[in-house]
């Protein structure tokens, strides 16, 4: 049987209802909660949207063969491939370590030492990445897989507290703010990038150094942010029914039981694999818009820094905008409203000519729009259909949805190009996972979702 998770009584708590003590604890807990996705989130715009996809790409190019491939372990891989396929490669060890993350956080009530260990972990990769230059591909792909994956980890970790540290109808709002705090601290490091980047002659700084100066300062923003989370959360006990053996053992034990427990909730299922399908569409975009645009559209760094800029304000300003629509009409519609917003940008984004920055800040503001609201809304409406006490191995599953089995996209990407050398076929393949995904969410009954997994039913969903 799994473990079930116990708040501490509520002091000052009558017929239910929580005193102002108790509510005043649980709103500081969520401003430290939000500060996790201020500290990640300059890795998310900095290093995987920004700086590294194109650097790693021209450091495989130096270290390429005449044919322009280079031989990671012995295997021919074109070098603007490499970055796509290093993602992919993050995303399957992630898919190993999480969900062992999340049984072991639920098993033993600690999510908060084993989020500390995965985001300095990560923290400490992207910092190393100062270290890139000349030929060093490999070094910066095992650099990539290893943040990314910690990354992964970090997020079952802190997503899991979303059901303990909210109530119900308090869960749209607080993921959305989660994000708008992340958004806000990408604009934030990328206002500092863009200066320093355009500023490096008279720094005294070549283009390069400037590149790995900004990498490795995000490392250096994620643990140092990643300390005010965790002096404000607070783990909850747990009761162990039928425990025993090493604590990774009987996570493992733990695991199988979930998979097992999560066929009782098709529901949940139906929704995750909707999920899995539109946001592996979500994170290649993410990760694979710099090239694109350095690649494929041979824009300027500059313009890609500026780009992304735009597209972390009005982040900010959508995951609000999308978060108060879902209060109006509910949050499946408004994350479809999104998928169907994403699939007609990427086409828009097929037809973009070359060398024109304005159009692919048209591109950005309408990715931008969308991105934050279409993540917060559904990691919020996830957070309904978890049962009680089992929230950090759900979202170990959701985590798996979010990047752990977000491997396809970038593959479907890298082979793409591979095989027709083009970007924009790669960029227009994308759309298929927003579709099929649009289709699989349309089908599910939340609000049937919501009661099958004995939770209370929001007035909105």
């Amino acid at each position: 049987m799994s473990a079930q998770t116990t708040d501490e009584a509520e002091p000052g708590a009558e017929d239910g209802r929580p005193s102002a003590a108790a509510a005043a604890a649980r709103k500081r807990e969520q401003r430290g909660w939000y500060f996790y996705d201020f500290a990640v989130s300059v890795y998310s715009a900095s290093v995987l949207t920004v700086f590294l996809g194109p650097y790693l790409t021209s450091v495989a190019k130096a270290a390429a063969d005449a044919g322009g491939y280079v031989y990671p372990l012995g295997v021919p891989v074109r070098a603007g491939s490499f970055f796509a396929y290093s993602v992919s490669a993050s995303v399957i060890l992630a898919v190993l370590v999480m969900p062992l993350a999340g049984a072991v956080a639920d098993r033993t009530g600690r999510k908060k030492p084993l989020l500390a260990v995965a985001a300095y972990t990560g923290a400490t990769a992207t910092a190393a990445m100062f270290f890139l230059g000349g030929e060093r591909y490999l070094l910066g792909g095992l650099l990539l897989i290893v943040a990314n994956a910690s990354l992964s980890v970090s997020m079952v970790l802190y997503n899991a507290y979303l059901p303990q540290i909210s109530t119900p109808d308090e869960r749209d709002a607080v993921s959305s703010r989660g994000w708008a705090f992340g958004y806000t601290a990408g604009s934030l490091m990328l206002v500092v990038d863009l200066a320093l980047y355009l500023g490096h002659d008279s720094l005294g700084l070549s283009q390069g150094e400037a590149v790995r100066i900004c990498l490795a300062s995000a490392g250096l923003w994620w643990g140092a942010f990643a300390l005010i989370p965790l002096r404000r959360l607070r783990d909850r006990a747990v009761v162990k029914e039928g425990a025993g053996g090493a604590p990774a053992v009987s996570g493992w034990k733990q695991l199988v039981a979930t998979f097992k427990d999560m066929r009782r909730y098709p529901l949940t299922l139906s929704f995750l694999l909707a999920y899995l399908i539109y946001n592996d569409g979500v994170q290649t975009v993410i990760s694979q818009a710099s090239i694109y645009g350095s690649e494929e559209l041979e824009l300027e760094q500059s313009t890609l820094i500026g780009a992304v800029l735009l597209v972390q304000v009005l982040a900010v300003a959508g995951a609000l905008a999308m978060g108060r629509l879902a209060r109006v009409y509910g949050a499946k519609r408004t994350i479809l409203g999104s998928l169907a917003a994403w699939a007609l940008t990427l086409a828009a984004g097929y037809f973009l000519p070359a060398r024109t920055p304005m159009w692919f800040y048209a591109l950005a503001a309408m990715i931008g729009l969308v991105l934050g609201g279409s993540q917060a809304l559904s990691r919020s409406l996830f957070s309904h259909l978890v049962p009680a006490g089992k929230e950090a191995e759900y979202f170990s599953a959701y985590e798996m949805s979010d990047r752990g089995l977000s491997w396809v996209g970038p593959l479907v990407f890298g082979l793409t190009y591979q095989v027709t050398g083009s970007y924009r076929d790669a960029i227009i393949s994308l759309v298929v996972f927003f579709a099929l995904g649009f289709v699989l969410l349309a089908r599910v009954p939340v609000r049937r979702a919501v009661e099958a997994a004995g939770n209370p039913v929001p007035v909105r969903l």
